[in-house]
């Protein structure tokens, strides 16, 4: 199935920064082989120093600087470089870089691929009518969809009629090297000796309103009001929400109580500092963070949305609570506080569900499968 040449694949994002879909990608280079596949990034608006995760010296990164607002320029700008770059294959993801697949096609791109990762903070559920217009326009020009997620697998289906045939469903996968269980230490050199002999409740994302962090908070101090008092909480992430639950922890007295650092380049090594991992979220495509906490061996409370269910096993590797609903999330975390064996036992669980099935290995090989497939389907066309 392979080639003469390296397949060139001209990633297509909003921009390179932290973030889920961007540390999906950048796996995603460092992983597929070398021999076979070369990489180009386009971002739209620009890249930061995430990029200096990327392994690989050959792959060529470019900013377009795309202005607010409709930027049409863009588009012009995006058709001369993919002239220049000649790519076998594009693969744009989410509804930020959709509409580059009608410039790809233009420029004669022959493969076409776009990811649906999760949904944009603007439309959390996808019922925006004019996205699902962008969707079924763009998608004359796309020959392969990855949604990550049976929900978004079946919104594409159902919502924006792309035929089953033009689907394919590749969840994330985790490095079990680089995230695994180990004894703590860490968390008490950083957050000090008030975090000794305590629960460990560690939230790790972005603090925006689309995570819902302050719901955690609020269970948080819902359950010290309980009187349960043997708890501490990390969360680790920056964003517009970061002040909002900064100021009702100030207000309930809890700040020594809890640690928020920001953002951490270490998440691998704090993640093996905590006893349970709590993924809040108002929706989600595939987290990132949630296969990272299965895999270093911990408890889950999450949410009922996007693909937090195909991830976990509910009551066997996590609790799943509805979103927005506090008491429930209070609920389930303090069963997790007041069982160490039930901690222990899901977190083992959710270890041997990442080691068997979600594994970064295991979603390299689909990627690599899906790309040569696409490539080798076109060659024969053309033969």
């Amino acid at each position: 199935m392979t080639t003469l040449k390296q397949i060139h694949i001209s990633h297509i994002i909003y921009a390179l920064k932290t973030g889920g879909l961007e540390n999906g990608l950048v796996n995603l280079i460092n992983n597929l082989p070398k021999e076979t596949f070369k990489h180009s990034i386009i971002c739209l608006t620009e890249s930061d120093s995430f990029a200096d995760r990327i392994k690989r010296q050959d792959v060529e990164i470019i900013s377009l600087h795309k202005k607010p607002g409709q930027d049409i320029g863009l588009y012009i700008k995006l058709y001369k470089v993919l002239k220049r770059l000649r790519p076998d294959v594009v693969h744009t993801r989410n509804m930020t870089s959709i509409e580059a697949q009608i410039p790809a096609f233009f420029s004669g791109v022959k493969v076409r691929v776009h990811g649906e990762h999760g949904w944009d903070v603007s439309d959390p559920q996808g019922k925006n009518k004019k996205y699902q217009w962008i969707r079924k326009i763009c998608s004359m020009f796309i020959h392969r969809f990855i949604p990550l997620s049976k929900e978004l697998e079946c919104y594409l289906n159902e919502v924006i009629h792309i035929p089953s045939k033009k689907i394919t469903r590749i969840c994330n996968g985790v490095d079990v090297l680089a995230f695994s269980p180990k004894n703590k230490n860490t968390m008490q050199v950083l957050a000090g000796e008030k975090v000794k002999n305590k629960v460990v409740i560690g939230y790790v994302g972005r603090m925006e309103r689309i995570k819902n962090p302050e719901n955690l908070v609020k269970a948080f101090i819902q359950l010290h009001k309980k009187n349960i008092k043997d708890i501490f909480l990390v969360m680790i992430g920056e964003g517009r929400e970061l002040t909002t639950v900064k100021n009702l922890l100030v207000a309930e007295q809890l700040t020594e109580q809890c640690w928020l650092p920001g953002d951490c380049k270490n998440v691998a090594e704090l993640l093996q500092n905590f006893d349970i991992f709590c993924l809040p979220s108002k929706a989600e495509g595939i987290s990132n963070t949630l296969l990272e906490a299965m895999a270093t061996g911990l408890p889950v409370v999450a949410t009922k949305v996007g693909g937090n269910a195909d991830i976990v096993l509910e009551d066997k590797t996590a609790l799943l609570v509805d979103s927005d609903d506090t008491d429930a999330l209070a609920n389930a975390l303090e069963r997790y506080v007041k069982n160490k064996e039930l901690r222990i036992k899901h977190g083992k669980a959710g270890r041997q569900r990442i080691e068997n099935s979600l594994s970064l290995q295991q979603m390299v090989l689909n990627y690599q499968t899906m790309y040569l497939k696409e490539t080798n389907k076109l060659q024969q066309e053309v033969a």
